[in-house]
């Protein structure tokens, strides 16, 4: 995983998180490796690829989630240590 920069979304329902990752998938180059439930509703998911693609992508992905429900949270990591791996379930 330290060849490619880790994006994350946390937002509030599956539809929300269905929303963002279609959005970012359609807008930039990059993969959705996983998705986590969180509870009380948040759900997080995880894409990899370079930085300017995830930060598109991640923007786009945060645009379209809060027109169908809330973001709680949008990050880029560049350069996430290869241990990171162990702590997100990718």
């Amino acid at each position: 995983m330290a060849q490619q920069a880790l994006g994350i979304i946390e937002v509030k329902g599956l539809v929300a998180l269905v929303e963002a990752s279609d959005a970012a998938l359609k807008a930039a180059d990059l993969q959705m490796v996983g998705w986590s439930k969180i509870g009380s509703g948040l759900v997080t998911g995880f894409f990899t690829g370079d930085v300017a693609s995830l930060k598109a992508g991640i923007d786009a992905a945060a645009d379209a989630a809060s027109q169908v429900g809330q973001v709680s949270a949008v990050h880029v990591i560049p350069r996430p240590h290869d241990e990171l791996e162990g702590l997100v379930e990718l």
